[in-house]
């Protein structure tokens, strides 16, 4: 028989994940604030490093290719502390990415219902996702298939009918407890 090592994680970040339109910024910089650590948002160092906005990094090359910069930044964000990390939507999709997060940060996942998201995105016009003739059907069938990764996180948060500040509070007293009583790997 086998015996696996419990060990209790290293919980030096928070890393946000959840679908576009959950608050994953707004929330991660009030919390960024509160802890006085770096707000890392993904999708705007991927911006900055490629000077390609991310609606243009997929009509140009394609979604794998901005996996790709997702999953180079994720390993990357591993050896840092302090730091508040807002991901894009799909990130936990992609194999290992979640494991890294874990490694090192809380992660908490913010979500809302479909017509909620609907609402607050259908005047984005900067999610490529959302480019379509039935946005609302689109979200359901992109929230089904990012379920179960969504649920893997360490917390869930839902942002319906909360305000920024309180949802920013719930992350902070989760991330607080997993510091004095980490959860293990």
């Amino acid at each position: 028989m086998v015996m696996e090592m419990i060990v209790p994680r290293q919980i030096r970040n928070v890393a946000l994940v959840g679908f576009m339109g959950v608050g994953k910024s707004s929330v991660g910089r009030l919390v960024t604030g509160e802890l006085q650590f770096e707000f890392v948002d993904t999708d705007e160092v991927i911006e900055s490093r490629t000077g390609v906005k991310v609606s243009e990094i997929f009509a140009m090359h394609g979604e794998a290719a901005f996996r790709k910069f997702e999953r180079e930044l994720v390993e990357e964000m591993a050896s840092r502390s302090g730091s508040v990390i807002s991901t894009g939507g799909g990130l936990v999709l992609e194999p290992g990415n979640l494991a890294s997060l874990k490694s090192h940060a809380l992660v908490v996942c913010l979500w809302a219902t479909p017509d909620t998201i609907y609402q607050r995105t259908k005047h984005q016009t900067h999610r490529p996702l959302l480019q379509a003739a039935d946005p609302l059907a689109k979200i359901r069938a992109l929230l089904a298939t990012r379920e179960a990764a969504y649920k893997q996180s360490d917390v869930l948060v839902s942002t319906e009918q909360r305000s920024i500040k309180e949802i920013a509070a719930h992350v902070l007293h989760h991330f607080r407890a997993a510091q004095l009583n980490p959860p293990r790997l």
